[in-house]
C-alpha cells in the first residue's frame, strides 16, 4: 500500500492541473525606502509588477520560474500562495478548474520559503512527526509511516536522530521540504530552494523534487536565479519573467526549438537555461545597452503573445503511474490533537543541555552565588532593616533581568514557527499558541524559579519563625508571579519585534521604569505624591514589594534587639589606626526600647519599619484578609497578561510587521 493515501482508497486516473489566466498584480514598488507611518498605514507608491501572466503546470511536472531581480518571480509565487498583504490582484489562478483561494491553498497545497526557522531542541525525525500529528488525520501507523517515506525520499535517514542545529545547510533545506511534503500537498511551490548551496547539493535537491513529482504524480513550481545546465533533464516546464512580463512559457523540450524559429538559436556547448535567462534580462551598463535590450524583450514578450499559445498548453505523454489521492483530501487532525502536538513540541525542545542549563540553573545559580558565597547572611537585629529590604528588591530586580533573556531565546525559534503554521497553513490560532506555551513551560518555569526562591530564603537566613513553612511559600509563589508576568510582557513584545535581543532589553526597560516606580525600598510611599501612589494600583511591583515586606516585617520580633557597640575601639585600616565606633565579634544584644538612640535604635520593631514605608499599613493583623487580598492582586495581573497575549497574538497585524517575520 502506497502512503499518500489510506488503505482502501489509493489512486485516481485524473491527473491534477494548475493554470494562471491572465494573471496581473500591483503592488508596493519601494517599500523599504518608505517612512515608518507609510509602511503601517500601507500607503506606499505602487505599480504593475505583473502584466497578464498565463501559464499552466501538470501533475508529474517540475515548473521553474527564472528571471533576473526585479522581474517578478517573487512576487508571482506570493500570489499564487497567497502571501501577498498589500496591492491588487487579477486574473483567474485554476486548481484542477477550481479558483485557488486560500483556503484551497492551505488545504492542499504548500510553500517553502528560503529560510525555515527550525525548532532547536527537536531532531529531524522530532520535527517531521510533531507535523504529521498536526496535519494529518489518521491512526499513529500512517504517520509512522509517512515520516519514514519522506525521510527517505529526501534523503534524511540517516540523520534523522540529529538536532536539527546540527545539519549543514542541504540537510536544513531538505527538512524544510520534508515539512511541507508530510502533508502530501497537491502542489508545492518553493521559493529558490537551491539558494546557499554547491553544485552537487543543487542538483541533489532538485533531483529529489523531479523525482517527488513523477513519483506521486504532484505538481512542483520553483524559483532559480542561477540555473545550471546539469539540472535541465530535471525541469520540465520553464517560464522566464522581464518586468513583470512573460518572455516564455512552455515545455523545455520545446524552448530551444522555439527560440531557434524566432531568431535566437542556443549555441553548443551553452547551458540553454542561463543563455535564455540573459536574453530575458535587461542590460544596464549603459543606457545604449538599456534601450537596446529592452526593445529586444518588449519584441520577444510580443511574439510569445502571438506564437506561444501552443507551447504554453502544450503536455507531454499522459503518465504511466497512477495518480495518488493526496493526504490532505482526507481532512485535517483534530483541534485536541493539533492542542496536544503543540505542548508536546514545545515542552520536548528543552530538553537539551544547553536549554536546560538555561531554564533550570541559571537563576538558581546566580541566587547560590549571590546570597550564599558573596553577600552576607542577614542578623536577627536592628542592622537588618535595610538589608532585608534591599535584598528583597534586588531579587525582584534580579528575576525582571534575567527571565526576559531566558524567554526571548526559548519563545524566539516558536514564535517563528507559530507565524508560519497559523497565517500560512491556518493550524492553529494565536490562544490555543499562547495556552500551549503557559501548559508546556509552567512545570518547568515553577521548578526553576522555587528552587532559585528556596536557595534565597535559606542562604540568606529570611524570617524564620513557627510560620517559616507559610512564609517561604509566599515569597516563592509572588517571584514565580513576577517572573510569569515577566515572561508574557517578553511574548507581547515579541509578537512585535523580530530580534530576541532587542524584545528582551525592550522589556527590561519597561519593567525596570515599574519596578523603580513601585518598589516600596527605593521610595518610601509616605513621601510620594498622591498620583503616584494611586498610579502604583496597577503596578505588579508596588503589590509585590507590599506583600513581600508584610511577610517579612510584620510583627516580627526577632528585629527589636541591637548589638552592643564598643565605643572608640581601634581598628586597623590598611596599617593605619584608625578609631571609630564598631560592632564588637563577641559584643551582647541588646533591647531596642525606645526610636532614641540614632546609629542604634532606628526602628522600634518591624511594625513601625512598615509604618515608614507604606501607606495605609498601620493596625493591619498578620494573615488578615487585607494581605491575602494584595497578594491575589499579584497573580490578577499575571491572569491579565495571559489573557492580553491571547488577544495579541489573534488581532491581525499590519503588512509591515508581518514581513519582519518572513524571508
Amino acid at each position: 500500500m502506497s502512503f499518500g493515501a489510506p488503505a482502501g482508497v489509493e489512486t485516481v486516473s485524473i491527473p491534477h492541473m494548475l493554470e494562471l489566466i491572465g494573471v496581473s498584480h500591483s503592488g508596493p514598488i519601494v517599500p523599504n525606502k518608505s517612512s515608518c507611518w507609510s509602511k503601517v498605514t500601507g500607503s506606499i507608491a505602487s505599480g504593475l509588477i505583473l502584466k497578464d501572466i498565463s501559464c499552466e503546470v501538470h501533475s508529474g511536472e517540475v515548473m521553474a520560474i527564472l528571471g533576473s531581480k526585479g522581474s517578478g518571480k517573487k512576487a508571482l509565487i506570493d500570489v499564487m500562495g497567497h502571501r501577498v498583504s498589500q496591492g491588487s490582484t487579477r486574473g483567474q489562478i485554476l486548481l484542477n478548474d477550481v479558483p485557488l483561494t486560500l483556503r484551497l491553498f492551505q488545504e492542499q497545497c504548500g510553500f517553502v520559503s528560503k529560510r525555515t526557522q527550525h525548532i532547536e531542541g527537536l531532531s529531524v525525525r522530532q520535527t517531521l512527526s510533531y507535523i504529521s500529528q498536526m496535519t494529518i488525520r489518521g491512526n499513529r501507523a500512517l504517520k509512522r509511516g509517512r515520516v519514514k517515506q519522506v525521510l527517505a525520499d529526501l534523503a534524511l535517514s540517516s540523520v534523522s536522530k540529529r538536532d536539527v542545529t546540527d545539519l549543514n545547510v542541504s540537510e536544513q533545506k531538505r527538512l524544510a521540504i520534508g515539512i511541507q511534503m508530510i502533508r502530501d500537498p497537491l502542489l508545492l511551490i518553493l521559493d529558490d530552494p537551491t539558494k546557499d548551496l554547491d553544485p552537487l547539493n543543487t542538483y541533489f535537491v532538485v533531483s529529489i523534487l523531479s523525482n517527488h513529482a513523477k513519483k506521486y504524480q504532484r505538481i512542483v513550481v520553483l524559483t532559480m536565479d542561477k540555473p545550471r545546465s546539469d539540472i535541465f533533464p530535471f525541469l520540465d516546464r520553464v517560464t522566464y519573467l522581464c518586468l513583470g512580463d512573460v518572455v516564455y512559457t512552455g515545455s523545455t523540450r520545446m524552448m530551444i526549438d522555439y527560440f531557434r524559429g524566432i531568431g535566437f538559436p542556443c549555441p553548443e556547448l551553452e547551458n540553454p537555461l542561463m543563455y535564455y535567462l540573459c536574453l530575458s534580462t535587461v542590460d544596464r551598463r549603459s543606457r545604449d545597452r538599456f534601450i537596446e535590450s529592452s526593445a529586444q524583450i518588449a519584441a520577444l514578450v510580443d511574439k510569445f503573445k502571438v506564437e506561444g499559445h501552443e507551447y504554453r498548453k502544450y503536455m507531454g505523454p499522459p503518465p504511466q503511474v497512477p495518480v495518488n489521492i493526496p493526504l490532505t483530501a482526507y481532512g485535517r487532525a483534530s483541534s485536541c490533537k493539533v492542542m496536544t502536538s503543540l505542548i508536546s513540541r514545545q515542552f520536548m525542545s528543552a530538553f537539551t543541555l544547553r536549554r536546560l542549563f538555561i531554564r533550570l540553573l541559571v537563576i538558581p545559580l546566580f541566587c547560590a552565588l549571590l546570597y550564599c558565597f558573596i553577600a552576607p547572611a542577614l542578623d536577627n537585629t536592628q542592622n537588618s532593616f535595610q538589608s532585608r529590604s534591599g535584598l528583597l528588591f534586588n531579587v525582584l530586580s534580579a528575576i525582571t533581568f534575567i527571565a526576559p533573556a531566558i524567554t526571548a531565546y526559548n519563545f524566539a525559534s516558536h514564535r517563528n514557527r507559530f507565524y508560519e503554521e497559523s497565517s500560512r497553513l491556518a493550524l492553529y490560532r494565536g490562544p490555543v499558541f499562547i495556552i500551549t506555551q503557559i501548559i508546556a513551560n509552567l512545570p518547568i518555569n515553577v521548578l526553576t524559579v522555587w528552587a532559585a526562591g528556596t536557595v534565597i530564603y535559606l542562604c540568606a537566613q529570611l524570617r524564620y519563625d513557627d510560620y517559616w513553612l507559610e512564609r517561604w511559600s509566599i515569597f516563592c509563589a509572588i517571584i514565580w508571579a513576577i517572573y510569569a508576568f515577566t515572561e508574557q510582557h517578553t511574548i507581547a513584545v515579541m509578537c512585535f519585534v523580530k530580534s530576541p535581543f532587542t524584545a528582551a532589553v525592550t522589556t527590561i526597560y519597561c519593567l525596570s521604569f515599574l519596578l523603580v516606580l513601585g518598589s516600596t525600598t527605593l521610595r518610601s510611599m509616605l513621601a510620594a505624591p498622591d498620583w503616584l501612589y494611586y498610579i502604583n494600583f496597577v503596578n505588579i511591583y508596588y503589590w509585590s514589594g507590599w506583600t513581600l515586606h508584610f511577610n517579612e516585617f510584620q510583627d516580627n520580633e526577632a528585629l527589636v534587639r541591637t548589638p552592643f557597640i564598643a565605643e572608640n575601639s581601634t581598628i586597623e585600616i590598611s596599617k593605619a589606626l584608625v578609631r571609630t565606633p564598631f560592632i564588637a565579634e563577641n559584643s551582647t544584644i541588646e533591647m531596642c526600647l525606645a526610636n532614641i538612640i540614632p546609629g542604634k535604635c532606628v526602628f522600634l520593631n518591624g511594625n513601625h519599619f512598615l509604618d515608614q514605608r507604606l501607606k495605609e499599613v498601620k493596625d493591619i493583623p498578620e494573615w488578615s484578609l487585607i494581605h491575602w487580598k494584595n497578594f491575589a492582586f499579584i497573580y490578577i495581573f499575571v491572569i491579565a497578561f495571559y489573557l492580553i497575549n491571547t488577544i495579541v497574538y489573534m488581532i491581525p497585524l499590519p503588512a509591515s510587521l508581518k514581513s519582519k517575520f518572513r524571508d
